[in-house]
């Protein structure tokens, strides 16, 4: 369900020009918004992608449609986009929607922590499942996270976790460059969607290391993307239902490629798998 932005936080980084509101569910949502520098289609990109995530059940915020109102944008003169010298005013309407795990004066975000304490990350395996989901969709960006301290219990769907144990928590984020971006095709290389630092991926032994996201993949239903796309508003679609359709008709062509498209990795510079031998 759609919910009302209230409050203004700040803005933040990023070529989206995002910004950081609370909305009247009590939640805080990083913001995309429709006339966004990087292009309409980056929205979409975004609602598609988290429906996938979702079903993949791989880490990622929650997300909603962010309604913008006249009177909030009247009331809120630094909501706007700037580019060069000119300030570009937000439109009132349906906007994209992040949530942010905690509230933002309390919970510490990184997006970058060092090794030591990213080899400690709780669920460090949802890397290699975000590797299939950014092989899949042709994520055209690297692979974006951010972390941060939480009772583990309420993140990880795992028994026998203490009620009360504490670490570090990573969520995949950032989906706009989904789909090669607002070009919405899948250039081949072996180096997109894969996240910087590599020591996440220095226990990869072999392909079967990608599992179980490989087979849902390979198994994802259409019925996803007809709720996904059932959801986006028709304001961020516009003329490109067509091309939309299309797209989507390639991703789920490109299922059952998708171990190649793993596999296709190691090609990439730097030894990605170190212990994934040759044979």
């Amino acid at each position: 369900m759609p919910v009302n932005a209230r409050h203004f936080i700040r803005k933040m980084r990023g070529g989206a020009q995002s910004h950081l509101l609370e909305a009247d569910d009590g939640h805080y949502y990083i913001v995309k918004f429709q006339n966004n520098p990087q292009h309409r289609r980056i929205l979409v990109n975004e609602w598609i992608a988290c429906e996938i995530l979702s079903h993949l059940q791989i880490s990622a915020p929650e997300h909603r449609l962010i309604v913008l109102s006249r009177d909030f944008l009247d009331k809120n003169p630094d909501i706007r986009l700037e580019t060069g010298n000119r300030q570009i005013p937000v439109e009132p309407g349906w906007h994209f929607g992040s949530r942010h795990p905690g509230t933002p004066n309390s919970t510490a975000i990184y997006d970058f922590i060092p090794d030591a304490l990213l080899s400690q990350v709780a669920n460090a395996d949802q890397f290699l499942a975000a590797l299939v989901f950014d092989r899949w969709v042709a994520n055209a960006d690297a692979r974006q996270s951010i972390f941060f301290r939480a009772q583990l219990k309420d993140w990880l769907a795992r028994p026998g976790i203490p009620p009360r144990k504490m670490g570090f928590v990573a969520l995949m984020i950032d989906h706009g460059f989904s789909f090669n971006g607002p070009n919405w095709d899948f250039p081949e290389s072996a180096i997109t969607g894969l996240f910087n630092r590599r020591l996440v991926y220095a226990g990869v032994r072999s392909i079967d290391d990608f599992e179980p996201w490989l087979h849902r993949v390979m198994n994802f239903p259409e019925e996803v993307l007809d709720r996904a796309l059932s959801q986006i508003p028709p304001d961020w679609i516009g003329e490109d239902e067509l091309a939309l359709t299309k797209m989507l008709e390639r991703l789920l062509e490109r299922r059952r490629r998708i171990a190649d498209l793993v596999y296709a990795c190691r090609k990439a510079p730097g030894d990605l798998f170190p212990l994934w031998s040759a044979g």
